[in-house]
């Protein structure tokens, strides 16, 4: 239904916009020289976002997904392949992209003693706005973002919540067909990520903004992305709607915890032995295996487990997550990918 949905966003959102947001890369890559060896950051990235996505871009650290997110929007040069970006070539014409693309970054762009109307209006000053029209824009993002009453407040005064939702306001205040969100939502609370979430579905469907996003939340990438691109070791390694990435694992995942860690090996072969499963794995008291049916596995496995009088703590079928897309895909949970990843020190980044 989702997938469905997001292609009529899409093709209307084809239609409503003067410049299509779109991004098409084709061996995009970036070479680092650190201590006289060549690191190749990214390796020949193939990525194509349509008008009106919500694109959701994962990896771990270290995988490339900063370094092709700052080729995208021109902060970093590429070394290698082709890519336009908004209707404009990223290495011919970087100006031309900057003009029509917005760009959240995670650490944030506003002066904590500034008053947050004038930062909008100062930002969009710089796109060629008159002072009347930036104003008039700021104000209406301000009230679509739930940030009333903060036009004269300082950022340094303003929750979590609120100062992400002012960098977003200045990402959009020239009226960019593309936004660009890094880390959105790191470090707010869970409601102001859920009411974030709303904020940002709300692009696409109230202004028919493509959006391109990194996130460490999985969750945040299945409640909000059309599609999701994970890369590693520096290139794609899938793409596709959350729901075909994770049928794609194949199976529910059975976790069932023993009372006693001496009987998890015993355990372990009865999960094995159940039709169509998957070896288990054995972590201390816990027992991983993956089944076609998860329901009907369960009452299978209960009525063995009684019948050679093994005690379990609990069982738990559940469908495939893309936390267990992202572990087959990279042999790592995003979940511990918290931290940002050092990135080289780029030779003539800006141009």
């Amino acid at each position: 239904m989702r997938s469905q949905t997001a292609r009529a966003h899409c093709r209307s959102a084809s239609s409503r916009l003067n410049t299509p947001g779109v991004i098409h890369a084709r061996g995009l890559g970036r070479t680092f020289r650190r201590k006289k060896q060549e690191v190749h950051a990214v390796a020949g990235v193939d990525l194509d976002v349509e008008a009106g996505e919500i694109v959701g871009f994962l990896g771990p650290n270290g995988a490339g997904k900063t370094t092709t997110l700052r080729m995208l929007t021109t902060l970093l040069e590429p070394t290698s392949g082709t890519a336009t970006v908004a209707g404009r070539d990223l290495l011919r014409d970087p100006v031309g992209v900057r003009r029509r693309i917005g760009y959240v970054s995670q650490s944030g762009s506003t002066q904590p003693e500034a008053l947050a109307g004038e930062e909008v209006v100062d930002h969009a000053r710089l796109y060629g706005m008159t002072t009347a029209d930036a104003t008039a824009r700021g104000q209406r993002l301000f009230a679509e973002l739930d940030l009333e009453g903060m036009w004269d407040r300082k950022p340094k005064a303003m929750s979590g919540g609120q100062r992400r939702r002012l960098d977003i306001a200045m990402g959009l205040v020239h009226g960019p067909g593309l936004v660009f969100l890094d880390e959105p939502t790191t470090g707010l609370d869970p409601q102001a990520r859920a009411n974030l979430w709303q904020h940002i579905s709300g692009l696409r469907a109230e202004r028919g903004t493509t959006v391109f996003l990194t996130t460490h939340y999985l969750d945040e990438a299945d409640a909000l992305c059309d599609r999701i691109l994970v890369i590693d070791h520096g290139s794609i390694v899938a793409s596709g709607a959350p729901d075909e990435l994770k049928s794609g694992v194949g199976g529910d995942v059975l976790t069932v915890t023993v009372a006693r860690v001496d009987q998890a090996a015993e355990v372990a072969l009865l999960v094995g032995g159940l039709p169509g499963a998957e070896e288990p794995q054995v972590t201390d008291a816990r027992v991983v295996g993956r089944v076609p049916h998860g329901g009907s596995a369960v009452v299978q496995l209960v009525r063995e487990l009684d019948a050679r009088g093994l005690e379990v703590a609990g069982i738990e079928s559940r469908r495939p997550s893309l936390d267990d897309v992202f572990l087959g895909l990279t042999g790592r949970s995003l979940r511990e990918e918290g931290a940002p990843a050092v990135v080289p020190e780029p030779e003539g980044a800006l141009r």
